[in-house]
């Protein structure tokens, strides 16, 4: 299956990327969308990843921001780079006006991939704000999207609002145009990622050429949770990642998904009824997974990186 991956490139979206690499998963491209941090902060988080990581795949800008909210980002946790680090970032004095994203946008990008023989797989690990556009502005093209993995949502309590996960708050009607469609549909939300979690003693030996840079993102991750009081942190973006290259670990069933998207207390809440489908929709979720060897198989991905 070929995969596209799209995302607002945060540390753990970069964790999911090289674990895809780690399990020699080829990526026919990686399209950007606002969200842990404007657009600009994206596209440099990927330049840079791109130039420190020899990752081969080409880049393509897209939404600035959401298709009708005003554009709420994840800064206030992750700071103004996205991601947090307890010393080391991306190279970003490295980048020179021949680290640029390609000249196409993001849409027109995938709508070309789209029409290349399939199947066609889109691994969203962010706000889904280019895949609704994709969606109205060449419905029939996406059609040809035979899977979609998304990281968002929750079956519970949210993160970035009492109800809602951020994913899904910061684009809630793109996310709604998505699920609307036939497009089998498959989401690894906030209480599976609940469930796979790494502490300080978990942290791993690194050594490859990035090992000093990673060792203090994956650091500066965990202090997401260190800081708030938790001895642990939860592990999201690479799990969606792992539910591809390692699906056996994962128990997936049918659901109904409605979401919010009025303007309330619970905008972006993601309502999911394992109840309510009796396996002949598109919408699956991921229930359950083996914590402890997805813990040491994302953790892996990161040694010789």
């Amino acid at each position: 299956m070929r995969t596209w991956v799209d995302t607002d490139f945060g540390f753990d979206d970069l964790w999911a990327l090289l674990l895809l690499k780690h399990f020699d998963i080829t990526i026919d491209g990686v399209s950007l969308v606002a969200g842990n941090a404007p657009l600009t902060q994206v596209t440099r988080n990927a330049q840079a990843s791109l130039h420190a990581f020899k990752f081969g795949w080409p880049v393509f800008s897209g939404a600035v921001k959401p298709i009708h909210r005003e554009a709420e980002t994840a800064e206030r946790i992750l700071g103004k780079y996205g991601m947090c680090s307890r010393g080391r970032l991306l190279p970003y004095d490295s980048l020179s006006t021949a680290n640029q994203t390609q000249s196409v946008s993001a849409i027109d990008a995938m709508d070309k991939w789209l029409a290349a023989d399939g199947p066609h797989h889109i691994i969203a690990l962010g706000p889904l704000t280019n895949l609704a556009t994709l969606l109205l502005q060449h419905p029939e093209t996406a059609t040809k999207i035979n899977q979609i993995t998304w990281l968002g949502g929750s079956r519970s309590r949210g993160n970035h609002s009492q109800y809602a996960e951020y994913n899904a708050l910061a684009d809630p009607e793109a996310l709604a145009l998505v699920a609307a469609t036939d497009i089998p549909f498959r989401m690894i939300d906030l209480e599976l990622c609940r469930q796979v979690s790494f502490a300080e003693t978990d942290m791993p030996t690194l050594r490859g050429t990035n090992q000093h840079l990673l060792a203090d993102l994956l650091g500066g991750y965990l202090d997401i949770a260190l800081q708030r009081g938790r001895s642990a942190m939860s592990i999201y973006d690479p799990l969606a990642a792992l539910s591809v290259a390692r699906a056996d670990l994962f128990e997936f069933v049918p659901a109904s998904l409605a979401i919010d998207t009025n303007p309330s207390a619970k905008y972006g809440r993601t309502n999911i009824d394992v109840t309510a489908n009796n396996g002949s929709g598109n919408f699956d979720i991921a229930v359950s997974v083996d914590p402890l060897q997805a813990r040491h198989l994302c953790l892996s991905a990161l040694v010789d990186a």
